[in-house]
């Protein structure tokens, strides 16, 4: 008796079809069995699927006569109705029939098929490296959007996009050496408020139409270290929005995409894009990254808009502050959709902040039971990312507290006063009655 057994070969499928593992096989024999198996671990375990026994089984009676000399071919059927991403990988028949010489020994055969199932990606994002990050307006620097796209099979073709045009960037397959090179530049301290320069700069290059010094010329391509600003900004400035350092017309950017296994098979890209950014041309452009996948039948996308922040929102609680309250000023939005995310800093106009600081960054600022001193104090919120800041600016408004009487708070929030008068009074009359 011979026996052949082959398995159809099957295409790559997308999770959620409904996939048919056919297996033929020619034989001249009488069936015996038929059994599929999943392979997983590299081979070391078959996990049974399927199973046919002719011997409790009357379906193939009628198919064959062990007298007769015949080929008789068959087929195996095994359906997935709605594969999942655990399906992925190889799978087995095996068959055996009866020997004609002697009925008590069985021949069998296999076959194998790969079945590869394919997962579109479900999530897709783009954000900014290293934000909110203090920034530096006098100097070029690098800025780097990150593509994200999750639970794809295979690994997907990630690409950016300027304003609907497709970006030909540089390859960059590994990180540049030293993170220095990537990191957003410190802040010039506010006291030197950084949207100002000094009026001779200003004339020479903003309004004088001259051309800017060399020093100011970036190299192309990824900003390069330089020495901190330390040139002291004199009272008289005059405001200027952007400085002028950038002078390539078409920016160059570096592209570096890399890929992780997850847990369920699927796998997480992230694509990222660098370039020296220019606040005067990319403030308002558009980037979006775009996904292809064998899976998808069009490209996914997720665009973003580089925005400066303008006209922050604010609001205080309580509405009437009064004394020995804890009050709390918070950013709750802008005029427009701010990317990337801005970096607040609060300041006390003409002072310090209540507890000593001169500053306090985040989205709120909160003043622990505020005294009567603060009444009528200005606080400046200044909103700033990489490619503009914007100051907004409250007055806290501090009024009476009927439980509380006047002058029984110092601004440290400690009581004096009345209490302060009693225990001097005390004092007194215990030296007046030692005296006597």
């Amino acid at each position: 008796a011979y026996l052949t057994v082959s398995i159809e070969p099957l295409p790559p499928v997308v999770v959620g079809d409904a996939v048919t593992l056919k297996c033929n096989f020619k034989t001249d024999g009488k069936m015996r069995e038929i059994v599929w198996y999943r392979v997983t671990d590299g081979g070391t375990i078959k996990q049974k699927i399927f199973t046919f026994d002719a011997m409790f089984s009357t379906n193939f009676s009628h198919m064959e006569n062990y007298r007769k000399r015949e080929d008789l071919v068959y087929q195996s059927t095994v359906r997935l109705p709605e594969v999942r991403i655990s399906d992925n990988g190889p799978y087995e028949c095996h068959v055996g029939i009866y020997d004609r010489a002697t009925r008590e020994k069985v021949v069998l055969a296999s076959g194998n098929v790969f079945l590869n199932v394919m997962a579109p990606p479900t999530s897709i994002s783009v954000l900014a490296a290293d934000t909110p990050a203090p920034f530096s307006r006098y100097q070029a620097q690098n800025f780097t959007l990150v593509c994200v796209v999750s639970g794809g099979k295979p690994a997907p073709l990630v690409y950016f996009k300027r304003d609907g045009e497709p970006i030909e960037a540089t390859p960059l397959p590994e990180p540049p050496a030293g993170t220095g090179n990537w990191a957003p530049r410190n802040l010039l301290h506010r006291d030197l408020d950084d949207t100002k320069v000094p009026k001779s700069l200003a004339a020479e290059g903003e309004f004088g139409g001259g051309q800017p010094s060399a020093t100011a010329e970036p190299p192309r391509g990824l900003a390069a270290e330089r020495d901190p600003v330390t040139e002291p900004i004199p009272e008289t400035v005059v405001s200027r929005e952007f400085p002028r350092w950038v002078h390539v017309a078409e920016p160059i950017y570096y592209f570096r995409h890399t890929h992780a296994p997850v847990s369920d098979g699927t796998v997480e890209a992230r694509a990222t894009l660098t370039w020296t950014l220019n606040p005067q041309i990319d403030n308002e452009a558009l980037f979006s990254c775009e996904v292809k996948h064998p899976a998808l039948s069009m490209p996914m996308q997720s665009e973003v808009t580089l925005v400066a922040p303008k006209g922050p929102k604010i609001t205080m609680t309580p509405t009437r502050a009064r004394v020995g309250d804890t009050v709390r000023i918070l950013v709750q939005g802008f005029q427009n959709e701010v990317f990337p995310e801005p970096l607040f800093t609060w300041t006390r106009v003409g002072s310090r902040l209540l507890d000593g600081s001169a500053e306090h960054d985040g989205k709120e600022l909160v003043l622990e039971r505020v005294p009567a001193e603060l009444n009528g104090s200005m606080y400046r919120c200044t909103a700033q990312n990489p490619l503009g800041s914007t100051d907004t600016h409250t007055r806290l408004i501090v009024f009476e507290n009927p439980n509380i009487p006047r002058g029984t708070e110092d601004s440290n929030g400690s009581l004096t006063g009345h209490c302060g008068f009693r225990l001097i009074l005390a004092l007194t009359l215990t030296v007046i009655l030692e005296l006597t």
